[in-house]
């Protein structure tokens, strides 16, 4: 690749900044409206992002060859077509996307969003982004490609929506084709760092109550006796007989159907379940969401949640197959590693991401956890950035 000139909308912490860094481009502006997410790039890369993009003119943002943008997943509105692209995007993020790209005309656009988008709102978003996309002079593909870290080795699931655009007048976007039916193998071990690598790893490790906690859950998967691990919701509160002066019929079907299963459970293991609540119940954090378990890591002969990854969710204490994680999101609670019994650390998280070693994540923790969680896949971005940069053969900008 030839040097080239990008923007960085939305940067976060830049995500979009290292994928196109290392193709050969030069980043000449970069916004984003979180203040930590700015001191972050600006520590990082030495370039200090502007603030509200909605308030940044189109004229004061320099010239470029590439437009970046991972913005927001908003409705737009279905009024009609009247004022051209204002109309309907108006008063959302993608609006200030599409100003900047009819001022610049940039050769080349990537954009990146939540998996959502491709069927938000009944089609109408993805609608409205590709045929604003078009009257604007960019040349896209008819859907939204869904990609994931893991479709490539990474060990995390995490889809996203990317859409690559093209100027008309410099050529167009060939399909984008993978085959998901011969994806590599994931291993998390990719990504951990050895625990006697990991400055004040007490930090990161489960509490005595949690373990507990989870050794009670394990024995329950242990222990009860059924021809299938329960693929629906184990919930405590419901492992007892039913009340006949409930009327189940006042809840929604999926809710009475686990209502049901959970019962059934209970009455074909009555002895062992009663003995086991009492004992949890003396468990202080027994309550809530942790007193109840999603089994997902399919059917196995010797269950052992020690040996897969767990989340606490506000659904309960969700059990994955230790493949690859689940995508991170913009909290502390990550994803805790069974066999280490602790969380996963900023750093594992930005390997996740494809950071590389030398990134320097935010040094207050909480913030460096909601960044990567709120970050686009380096990885990823490279891949459709290539793709997107030598569908007609052009090999430079």
């Amino acid at each position: 690749m030839n040097s080239f000139k990008f923007i960085d909308l939305f940067c976060g912490i830049g995500g979009f900044h290292q994928a196109m860094t290392s193709l050969g481009g030069k980043c000449v502006f970069a916004s984003d409206i979180d203040e930590d997410c700015r001191k972050t790039y600006e520590a990082n890369y030495g370039i200090a992002p502007a603030g509200d993009i909605t308030k940044i003119d189109a004229a004061d943002i320099p010239a470029h060859d590439v437009l970046c943008a991972g913005f927001p997943c908003q409705a737009f509105s279905k009024a009609g077509k009247r004022l051209g692209f204002e109309d309907e995007t108006k008063g959302t993020l993608f609006f200030d996307v599409c100003r900047i790209m009819a001022y610049h005309r940039p050769k080349y656009a990537l954009l990146e969003n939540v998996r959502n988008l491709a069927s938000h709102d009944h089609g109408n978003t993805w609608r409205v982004i590709h045929n604003k996309l078009d009257e604007l002079g960019y040349n896209l593909l008819p859907e939204p490609v869904i990609f994931s870290p893991h479709y490539v080795g990474i060990p995390q699931h995490r889809e996203r929506v990317y859409i690559m655009c093209v100027r008309q007048d410099v050529g167009s976007v060939k399909p984008f084709v993978f085959d998901k039916k011969k994806l590599p193998q994931c291993s998390i071990e990719d990504v951990l760092l050895d625990d006697k690598d990991i400055p004040n790893i007490k930090e990161y490790c489960i509490s005595s109550e949690m373990e507990n906690l989870i050794d009670l859950w394990n024995e329950f998967i242990k222990k009860i006796k059924v021809k299938r691990l329960p693929g629906f919701p184990v919930w405590s509160d419901r492992l007892c007989d039913l009340d006949p002066n409930e009327n189940l019929v006042q809840y929604p079907a999926w809710k009475q159907n686990f209502i049901l299963k959970n019962n059934e459970l209970y009455v074909n293991n009555r002895e062992f379940i009663d003995e086991w609540l009492k004992r949890a119940r003396q468990n202080p954090l027994f309550f809530g969401a942790k007193a109840k378990l999603e089994w997902q890591a399919g059917q196995t002969k010797h269950p052992d949640i020690w040996k897969q990854i767990f989340q606490l969710r506000p659904s309960g204490i969700r059990v994955k197959v230790n493949t690859y994680f689940p995508a991170l999101v913009a909290i502390v609670q990550t994803s805790i590693i069974g066999s280490k019994k602790r969380f996963l650390t900023p750093r594992e998280c930005a390997r996740l991401q494809s950071f590389p070693e030398d990134f320097q994540p935010d040094i207050k923790q909480q913030q460096a956890y909601k960044q990567f969680g709120n970050a686009v896949n380096v990885e990823c971005v490279k891949i459709f950035a290539k793709h997107l940069f030598n569908s007609n053969n052009y090999g430079s900008i």
